[in-house]
């Protein structure tokens, strides 16, 4: 027996409990990201009067948006996964960010009147649905069964580009900038607790959940624990 199994013994238990309604508690906080430093304000600080400027992205920081906060690690799935949905409509994908626990079938429909070629090169999920168009009559669906960030594009529409982001389990909420995230039913234990946005360095916290009642975690993500040159 390895010195492993008691504890994935006691995750699985804690889990079906969790299911049944059990020993279950709730994880609650908010994330908020920080510019790099020695900027500050929308855009990251200099001039942006000048016409060359114009069309330049200005990044607020406090109002960015979809962070993903989630247990980092694995346990069991209680009850079917839900079937998820991709669509490429207006020449995007819609949703930008869509977060799946691992396991989670996905379906593409192309709701325009042009074709569209769906890829990924990533090594979570490498995939080619090649060239079809919203009257074909088979929409193409991928099961992603591995934990990862997949980067997918259109073969044709080189601005098209959207992540599935696939996680070991379905403990995870999806939030706005200091806005609260609620994780419900999770299991009484002590998880690792990630905090990720796709343009920020990912934060982990160790976090104890209770048998009841609510554990309150605060996440402040930004790109200070990058290495300086």
């Amino acid at each position: 027996m390895t010195p492993l199994r008691p504890l994935t013994f006691a995750l699985g238990l804690a889990a079906g409990l969790g299911a049944a309604g059990l020993s279950a508690g709730t994880i609650t906080g908010t994330v908020q990201a920080e510019g790099p430093p020695g900027t500050s304000g929308e855009g990251g600080g200099g001039s942006y009067g000048s016409l060359r400027y114009k069309f330049a992205e200005k990044t607020d920081y406090s109002r960015m948006q979809d962070f993903v906060v989630n247990i980092d690690q694995p346990l069991p799935v209680a009850g079917p996964l839900p079937v998820a949905t991709v669509t490429q409509r207006d020449v995007s994908f819609d949703p930008r960010l869509l977060v799946v626990a691992v396991g989670t079938k996905v379906r593409w429909p192309n709701a325009d009147t042009i074709y569209h070629n769906v890829f990924s090169l990533s090594d979570a999920k490498p995939f080619d649905l090649g060239l079809y168009a919203k009257d074909d009559p088979k929409v193409p669906e991928l099961t992603f069964d591995q934990p990862g960030q997949v980067d997918v594009f259109c073969g044709i529409h080189s601005k098209m580009h959207c992540i599935i982001l696939v996680l070991p389990n379905s403990y995870f909420a999806k939030v706005n900038s200091h806005k609260p995230y609620v994780i419900r039913d999770v299991p009484a234990g002590t998880y690792r607790l990630k905090a990720w946005h796709e343009r920020l360095v990912p934060v982990v916290k160790t976090v104890t959940v209770p048998a009841e009642g609510e554990v309150k975690v605060d996440f402040t993500l930004s790109l200070s624990a990058l290495p300086h040159y």
